[in-house]
């Protein structure tokens, strides 16, 4: 059985409110194409294929067009799409019959009662336990290996079997993610390898956004990643992965397809930060002629000019460019004084990093208990307000 597995379109996506529209629709033409070159037997697209649970018309109309697209690169391929955090689980019930008709299975939310709906058969291939988002707390106890063992007693033929999910799991390479812990990643808790059951000789994940196997799963735990930049802070390869599996019990091998991205997320200075004058310096030397949003790394000692974003603006006009933000970084010093940030810096921020520059202030060592203390009670405040 051979699988393209991705995740995380997040498909509606806006970059300091500029459009990405026409980005996503060239990730999703070379997606096509990978499909109509590859041949795959299942596409897999595990998870928050929009950026928010309540899309523009246009959005969905650009996701239906191109899985009607996909399919017609290869008609004989089956589709399994799953709700992530960020989707409405009930928007991809609801199209769940009619979707059917093109061999496309739309997983948006799971009923404890009635696992026959998360176990898809591929004849004479293999099968597919298609488990989408469900809050942690929603989760039955031992329910991955409950769909496991189903699907173990059904499967005399000795197939292989892959099974999905959207969530956090322990030791995966979070890199990208703001605000994200070795606990909590955007706002789903790490679960670990033993959650998610045996017998499955691939798991296809989605949610992290770094293209990685996943520690301890020993080449079967897989997140594909995203296929374009969210942040600037994800500047690694974005690409899907094609998965081959022969028969039940064997390793399967993995080989990844870089999507080129339409409109780059560039950082200035690619490496550390430079004084506001050098930074301007960059950005205006940047070539008129490259399509990218940019981001400057800037230094400062107390805080910009308030001018600076308007600067930033007139230097990149007449530019295929896109200015999006100033990413301050200041200095540190021997001797504590107040520092002023305006809202925006403030904004930028992560929660750790003030709390550590106000223990600095007062004169207090925040050293790495204090740190791990600062992170559990986070991650408390958030399931507060989760709930």
């Amino acid at each position: 059985m051979k699988i393209l597995h991705t995740s995380d379109w997040h498909l509606g996506h806006t970059l300091y409110n500029y459009d990405r529209t026409e980005e996503q629709m060239a990730m999703l033409l070379q997606m096509v194409n990978i499909v109509r070159e590859e041949k795959p037997d299942v596409f897999l697209l595990c998870g928050d294929v929009y950026h928010t649970p309540q899309p523009s018309a246009s959005v969905q109309t650009m996701f239906t067009n191109a899985l009607v697209e996909i399919h017609d690169a290869n008609p004989d391929m089956t589709i399994v799409i799953t709700a992530g955090n960020h989707d409405s689980g009930t928007k991809h019930d609801i199209f769940r019959t009619p979707w059917k008709a093109l061999k496309v299975y739309t997983i948006g939310s799971i009923d404890a009662n009635n696992k026959e709906d998360l176990i898809i058969e591929i004849p004479g291939q293999g099968y597919v336990i298609a488990v989408p988002y469900v809050n942690e707390r929603n989760m039955p106890d031992g329910f991955f290996q409950s769909l496991l063992d189903i699907v173990a007693e059904r499967n005399k033929a000795n197939l292989p079997i892959v099974m999905t999910a959207h969530t956090t799991v322990s030791g995966c390479d979070f890199a990208g993610h703001e605000n994200a812990s070795e606990y909590v990643v955007g706002g789903i808790d790490s679960h670990s390898l033993e959650d998610m059951g045996t017998g499955y000789d691939y798991l296809a994940l989605g949610h992290i956004h770094h293209a990685q196997f996943v520690s301890g799963g020993n080449h079967r735990v897989r997140y594909s990643g995203t296929p374009i930049p969210v942040s600037f802070d994800e500047n690694y390869q974005h690409s899907v992965s094609i998965v081959e599996l022969n028969k039940h019990g064997e390793e399967p091998v993995v080989k990844e397809i870089e999507i080129q991205t339409h409109r780059p997320l560039v950082t200035l200075p690619k490496d550390g930060v430079a004084t506001w004058e050098d930074a301007k310096d960059l950005l205006e030397g940047f070539p008129n002629d490259i399509e990218a949003y940019i981001r400057l790394n800037v230094e400062v000692d107390n805080f910009l000019p308030v001018e600076a974003n308007a600067e930033a603006l007139i230097l990149t006009e007449g530019k295929k460019c896109r200015f999006c933000v100033i990413n301050t970084h200041r200095l540190k010093k021997d001797r504590r004084e107040a520092k002023v940030m305006s809202v925006q810096e403030f904004k930028t921020e992560k929660p750790i990093d003030i709390a550590e520059r106000y223990a600095e202030d007062i004169g207090v060592e925040f050293d790495d208990d204090m740190k791990e203390l600062f992170r559990e009670t986070l991650a408390l405040l958030k399931d507060e307000e989760r709930m």
